[in-house]
């Protein structure tokens, strides 16, 4: 029998094992929120400089993940190796700074080397540990009890639920952050402007839309002919009737020519009102152009005309664009 089949049953229960701790971890976290947790809120909303995040080992991996989604969340952070801290780095920090120790023992050697000059220099220091009795936890202004009852590791050795635990513990403490600040989806995607994020929430209807010469339009007593001409014209997929001062009254679409042959009619002497979709849903060049996409998508439509708030026309776009602007 194929050796690796016969080892599928316990890596299965294996894992299931290892899930299971994990997550017993993280929800014991939940009772254990308390004025403590307040505290630290408290101390990093009052922080005049940024936030430090520090730890060895795989408590530093954890330390870094904090900082970068803190960051990205509205709390200016940054990760300081304690072993480099002692070597010169120290100098980053300065007495406006918060620093956020992780160290489940308590008594990482690093970490307490440092301590004493943080505290000397009077940053306000915040202590992640699973020893409330420890070095690190007694030294600190606030601790926060990241205990778990053991390891996911089947020897008890390897960080395993301790550190799922302090990653979900900083996460709660960001996103606790996030919501005083009142940091919004505009605010996130202006830290993320590189990726598709960044585009769907920073990219408004006006920075895609076709105007001027561009824009496909004709007269409420324009034929189907001249209709069918500007669509072939402005490659849109479809052209919008306006009255006298430019307000919309229709649109008429590819579909809506298709529908049309159907009919017979004569395209010369037909006018275009007889046969247009009246009262088309628009979008306003303000709006994200993702909400352009989620209408396109409810609605089963390709193109939009853009209205201002007289329903005058300003623009127009189809799923081209969005895909052109790289907003789906």
């Amino acid at each position: 029998m194929n050796k690796s089949l016969s080892a599928a049953p316990r890596a299965l229960d294996l894992a299931r094992e290892v899930l299971s701790i994990e997550a017993a971890a993280v929800q014991s976290l939940v009772t254990r929120i308390d004025e403590s947790f307040l505290r630290a809120l408290d101390v990093i909303l009052r922080c005049e400089g940024r936030v430090i995040v520090s730890g060895m080992g795989k408590s530093g991996h954890i330390a870094r993940k904090i900082a970068a989604t803190m960051s990205s969340t509205g709390t200016p952070a940054y990760f300081v190796h304690p072993g480099e801290a002692s070597h010169g780095d120290l100098g980053m920090i300065t007495e406006e700074d918060v620093i956020i120790a992780l160290s489940y023992s308590g008594e990482s050697q690093e970490l307490m080397t440092i301590v004493p000059v943080i505290k000397r220099q009077g940053a306000k220091l915040i202590s992640m540990t699973g020893k409330p009795g420890s070095s690190l936890a007694m030294a600190a202004d606030v601790h926060l009890n990241a205990a778990v009852d053991k390891e996911a590791c089947p020897m008890g050795l390897a960080p395993t639920a301790s550190t799922t635990a302090a990653l979900a513990l900083g996460d709660a403490l960001a996103v606790a952050l996030l919501d005083a600040k009142g940091f919004g989806a505009e605010d996130f995607a202006r830290s993320h402007p590189g990726g598709s994020l960044g585009r769907r929430l920073l990219t408004h209807v006006r920075d895609i839309m076709r105007s001027g010469e561009r824009l496909p339009m004709v007269g409420e007593d324009a034929m189907l002919s001249d209709a069918i001409l500007e669509i072939s014209k402005k490659g849109v997929g479809m052209t919008a009737i306006v009255d006298a001062e430019q307000r919309v009254l229709g649109i008429y679409t590819d579909g809506d020519l298709r529908r049309t042959l159907e009919k017979r009619l004569e395209f010369g002497s037909t006018p275009v009102r007889d046969v247009m979709s009246a009262n088309p849903r628009c979008i306003g060049p303000d709006d994200l152009a993702a909400e352009a996409v989620q209408m396109m998508e409810q609605y089963n439509i390709s193109q939009m005309l853009v209205v201002d708030e007289q329903r005058k026309l300003v623009g127009a776009l189809n799923m081209h664009d969005l895909l052109h602007a790289k907003v789906i």
